[in-house]
C-alpha cells in the first residue's frame, strides 16, 4: 500500500497593518469601517485587534513610522451588504473615496456587476469596499 502524502492546508487568520498612530487608526477602523474591537494580548498601547467577520481579524500595530510605498494594487478588500448606506456614511464622515481609475466620489462597476470604491486609511493604505456580500 502506497502512503498518500497529506498536505496541510493553511488558512488565513488575520491581516496585520503597520500604522503611525494607533489612536487615529483605531478610530478609523471602528467608526468608518464599523469593526468591533476585540481583546488583544499585548496590552502595551501599540496594538488594536478587530473582528472583521468570517473568523478573521485585523491587527493594527503602531511602531516607529518608516516611509513605505503604497500602491492601489496592494489593497485589503471588505464586502458590505449595502453600498448606498456605506457611501452615505463616507459622505457624512467626509471620508474621500474614488473608483479604480482615481475619479473622486465615483463608484466602479466590475464587468460582473459588482460595485466597488477605494479609500485610504489614516496611513494611506488602500481599502476596497465592494458589494459582493454573500
Amino acid at each position: 500500500m502506497m502512503s498518500q502524502k497529506v498536505k496541510a492546508q493553511a488558512k488565513i487568520t488575520h491581516i496585520a497593518v503597520f500604522v503611525s498612530n494607533l489612536e487615529q487608526s483605531t478610530a478609523f477602523y471602528k467608526d468608518v469601517m464599523d469593526f468591533e474591537e476585540i481583546e488583544e494580548p499585548f496590552k502595551d498601547g501599540l496594538h488594536a485587534w478587530f473582528d472583521i467577520g468570517n473568523n478573521l481579524q485585523l491587527h493594527v500595530i503602531e511602531d516607529k513610522w518608516q516611509p513605505i510605498t503604497i500602491n492601489k494594487n496592494n489593497h485589503i478588500c471588505f464586502s458590505i451588504p449595502d453600498m448606498d448606506v456605506f457611501i452615505s456614511k463616507l459622505n457624512d464622515k467626509n471620508v474621500a473615496f474614488e473608483n479604480w481609475v482615481g475619479e473622486k466620489g465615483k463608484i466602479n462597476v466590475r464587468p460582473d456587476g459588482i460595485k466597488q470604491v477605494y479609500l485610504r486609511d489614516p496611513d494611506g493604505y488602500w481599502i476596497e469596499i465592494n458589494n459582493e456580500y454573500n
